[in-house]
């Protein structure tokens, strides 16, 4: 970790010298380190970027500016107030770049802090609602981004036939010699996809269009207000080209669970149909504008599936000996799998239940 003077330096890429700068730890990221800093006369976030994860920041800093310019437009055309609280806000160097390489080759960013805010981990349907409000209008806002689309960040992150290739060579290989201790599951995995990879032949028929999509639509990447209002949509490094379905998809394997992404007790682990129905009511009243019938059709069919690509990734990883996700002890991986596996079967059990929802709160828009 950086020293305080270090970080100052830093800061001072981006703004003004200032002898009362404070620099302080902020949050527990998985990915991008955080700090928060105070200067005599405003607040920042600066962040590390993980560059070993994105490897083109040029590109990826290019991405948040074309996503916060264009969000900041739609506000500015619909007259909203205080939109420096619903759009985040990045400062460039003093050379005009949007990020600075240090002498150590890690690159950094600042943006103004976004004051009397507060995200959740946890939530209920109401929250769930407003949840889905949010990142349905935030689509909506992106439909129409022009200029061709954005870099892809990560690339193939939910593409199930790149993930599947994965999951083969991980059985074939068996690194870590624990095939034989799950090879029901490898099975169950194996009987499921071909349906799991319909989004990508889909596609190719022209029958599901790629959109700018969050892809990593968690509820902890929405501030709301003291009001539990919501004020806007962050972690914009994956924001890049998908399927609606897979940012639907995505709240509901963790939004949605009665469980732990990782519980041992797999009787604790199910689809919640309450949270389900409150986000899709709020997804759907702004996104319905926009999504084609096939779209909405398969948003169901899309927490199934994003629900199926990490149970893969978990077992992935498991057979290759653990080199991605970062594990507490040796059986961690495993544990994810079975839990997001449970969660995919209570998925199944209900899905004409989850269809219907969504039948229901399209028809109301």
């Amino acid at each position: 970790m950086q020293n305080n003077d270090k970080l100052n330096e830093i800061v001072f890429q981006f703004v003004s010298k200032d002898d009362k700068t404070k620099v302080k730890p902020l949050g527990a990221g998985h990915i991008n380190d955080s700090f928060k800093v105070e200067t005599s006369d405003n607040e920042y976030v600066l962040q590390r970027i993980n560059h070993a994860i994105f490897k083109d920041v040029p590109q990826l800093q290019n991405n948040i500016l074309r996503v916060t310019e264009h969000v900041r437009k739609k506000l500015e055309d619909k007259n909203v107030s205080d939109i420096d609280r619903k759009v985040l806000s990045f400062l460039p160097t003093h050379d005009g770049k949007l990020y600075y390489k240090d002498e150590e080759g890690n690159y950094w960013r600042l943006m103004y802090f976004i004051s009397d805010s507060k995200s959740y981990d946890t939530i209920n349907p109401e929250l769930a609602r407003r949840a889905g409000l949010a990142f349905g209008e935030f689509q909506k806002m992106l439909a129409d981004l022009s200029d061709g689309p954005l870099f892809e960040t990560i690339p193939n992150f939910h593409n199930m036939e790149f993930r599947l290739e994965e999951f083969k060579e991980a059985v074939k290989n068996d690194k870590a010699d624990r095939l034989k201790k799950v090879s029901d599951l490898v099975k169950d995995i194996e009987a499921r996809a071909e349906e799991m990879t319909k989004p990508e032949r889909m596609h190719r028929e022209g029958l599901l269009p790629k959109r700018t999509n969050h892809c990593d639509t968690k509820v902890n990447n929405i501030l709301f207000d003291s009001n539990d209002q919501v004020l806007c949509v962050v972690d914009l490094d994956t924001v890049m080209p998908g399927y609606v379905l897979s940012d639907f998809g995505d709240f509901m394997r963790t939004g949605a669970n009665t469980g732990e992404e990782d519980d041992t007790n797999l009787d604790n682990v199910s689809i919640d149909l309450d949270i389900f129905e409150g986000y899709t009511k709020g997804y759907l009243e702004n996104a319905a504008s926009f999504l084609t019938q096939v779209e909405i059709d398969n948003l169901a069919f899309g927490a199934k599936l994003l629900t199926y690509m990490q149970t893969v990734r978990f077992l992935t990883d498991y057979l290759n000996g653990d080199t991605y996700y970062k594990t507490k002890h040796k059986e961690h991986n495993l544990e994810r799998t079975l839990a997001q596996f449970k969660l995919l079967t209570s998925m199944e059990d209900n899905f004409d239940k989850m269809q219907q929802i969504v039948a229901d709160a399209a028809a109301k828009n």
